[in-house]
């Protein structure tokens, strides 16, 4: 008779902090997997018991007090099956990303991750002190590696734990998403067993949405060979079994979902990002400004997927220069998604700005300050109904205007959060394309006119942007690669859009630092990112 070893992917969602509740998930989840599955080993994510990234939490003393306490309820809970956990780790004064192997009351084994990641996103060496040793332990006559995320991706780790005796490799995660992050993790799983040893590789990734990170899950087995044998879904919690031969090590190859598309994989982590913002911070529903426009439009339908247009309340605000079809496909977008939504006029609350400004003003020709009046007219309405209903207001900024200040502080910045914050405005349209695909909600007037702001007569975003399709290009090449202004013109570009782009996207940086969280799929997205400063002396150069 064939003799297997079964792992069970605990693909989860944790809520950051709840250390206690988190706990609890990881009980239930290894419970079910010994007497439900047959499980020999369950396998958690990285940082599993507080949720990724503490950040600061982890400063707090009575973090670790509480995080003893839980894996010693685990301990206590769970038996005759291996459990796999990530949590911090204090040893004396130093912090450890551990990662711990847990039978039958005891701690069997702890691995202490090596590579600390400190870019973007990441400040692990802030924390965390780097561990040395490898980590092999033998279940069902099986040497298992044990090592924690960010390892993986540098070269000597998988050759360590060869050397140390391991035939097979687990790795636990908590890999933010972007665009083509699933293919990078393939692709480097693939290369280190090219490169240091061709043994089975089991990847698992935490899920959920956190701030403005989105963890897709994703996780994966991989055979000796680079193949794929088990695949868990994408942007949704799952335990997942993974079957190995303990003769051969050959890994049963299941039903493997296919890739997601990148407009589905975006689409899905701006609903999970706004469904876990909205769930896991206790908000009774959503606010939002919606205009007729597509930026507003799009945030509604994401909104509405995210956590059910029942609890989404949408607010059009018109005033003197809003044109009728506006209006009229903002109430067609809200029929469509079965949305409450209420018509305040904002003409009596400019005009009484306008009357109580009217000595300041004398004399002074009308300019951007009427039409940033009517967007904050708009800012306050907005958050005089969040603070009576408890609801969140959603900003519906893209990040072609966050990059170079098309947006009025305090007007429609307002907001708690951003879902389109990293998403430019042509990925825009091609969301709402891809959305419309599967359920004609957005109507196609509102994808096709000339987007504008309307804050004044026959307003285009065009009358003081760039074409989108050439401001987005050049917002990517300077934000996301670093690209020098000489670089970008030498691809074609006008010398002249690019140095006014450049400089209005370093001057507005105080706007964006002022800016609601909004959710990351970029590989360099404005928050956590793009740290730059507001007061500066660079100045604009077009030097390589």
């Amino acid at each position: 008779m064939t003799k297997v070893l079964r792992i069970i992917m605990a693909q989860q969602n944790y809520l950051l902090g709840n250390i206690e509740g988190n706990a609890a998930k990881i009980i239930s989840a290894a419970q079910h997997a010994r007497d439900q599955m047959q499980a020999d080993i369950i396998v958690f994510p990285e940082l599993a018991l507080t949720g990724y990234p503490p950040e600061d939490l982890l400063l707090r003393p009575e973090l670790n007090r509480r995080v003893k306490a839980a894996l010693q309820t685990i301990q206590n809970t769970v038996h005759e099956i291996h459990m796999v956990i990530g949590h911090p780790h204090r040893i004396d004064n130093d912090l450890y990303n551990t990662a711990s192997v847990i039978y039958n009351d005891k701690v069997i084994a702890q691995y202490h991750k090596k590579h600390l990641p400190n870019f973007g996103v990441f400040d692990e060496k802030r924390y965390f002190k780097k561990g040395s040793q490898a980590c092999v332990i033998t279940i069902k006559k099986v040497p298992i590696a044990i090592t924690v995320c960010a390892d993986l991706w540098y070269a000597g780790t998988l050759k360590q734990a060869i050397n140390a005796g391991a035939k097979l490799l687990i790795s636990i995660n908590a890999s933010p998403f972007h665009i083509q992050k699933n293919d990078l993790r393939e692709q480097m799983l693939k290369q280190r067993q090219q490169e240091e040893g061709a043994i089975p590789l089991i990847y698992v990734n935490c899920v959920g949405g956190q701030d403005e990170l989105i963890f897709d899950g994703s996780s994966i087995a991989m055979d000796p060979n680079g193949q794929i044998c088990c695949r868990a879904p994408a942007y949704s919690e799952a335990l997942v079994p993974v079957t190995i031969n303990t003769s051969d090590l050959a890994m049963q190859t299941e039903t493997i979902p296919p890739p997601l598309d990148t407009q589905t994989a975006i689409y899905q982590a701006l609903v999970l990002g706004t469904h876990d913002y909205i769930v896991k911070n206790n908000f009774p529903g959503i606010l939002i400004g919606l205009s007729g426009g597509i930026d507003s439009a799009l945030t509604l339908t994401i909104a509405c997927d995210a956590i059910g247009s029942d609890k989404v309340h949408a607010v059009l605000m018109p005033s003197r220069f809003t044109a009728e079809i506006s209006i009229q496909d903002a109430k067609t977008l809200a029929e469509n998604l079965n949305v409450k939504i209420s018509v305040i006029s904002i003409e009596p609350t400019y005009r009484a700005f306008l009357t109580s400004l009217a000595d300041e003003f004398s004399g002074q020709a009308e300019d951007i300050t009427e039409e940033n009046i009517q967007a904050r007219c708009r800012g306050i309405i907005l958050m005089a109904l969040s603070n009576k209903s408890g609801k969140l207001v959603l900003a519906t900024g893209n990040k072609s205007e966050m990059a170079v200040g098309y947006a009025t502080l305090y007007g429609d910045m307002v907001g708690g959060f951003a879902v389109l914050k990293d998403i430019p405005k042509t990925l825009v349209y091609q969301l709402s394309h891809y959305r419309n695909k599967i359920t004609p909600v957005i109507p196609a007037r509102t994808i096709e006119r000339a987007p504008s702001a309307e804050l004044a007569f026959n307003q285009t975003d065009q009358d003081l942007l760039p074409p989108y399709e050439i401001l987005d290009q050049i917002i990517e090449k300077y934000v996301e690669q670093d690209q020098s202004i000489a670089k970008i013109v030498a691809q074609g570009f006008d010398q002249e859009t690019v140095e006014k782009t450049v400089k209005r996207i370093d001057r507005n940086e105080y706007k964006r630092r002022q800016a609601a969280p909004g959710i990351r799929i970029s590989a360099r997205a404005f928050g956590r990112d793009w740290r730059y400063p507001i007061t500066s002396g660079f100045g604009l150069y077009s030097d390589e």
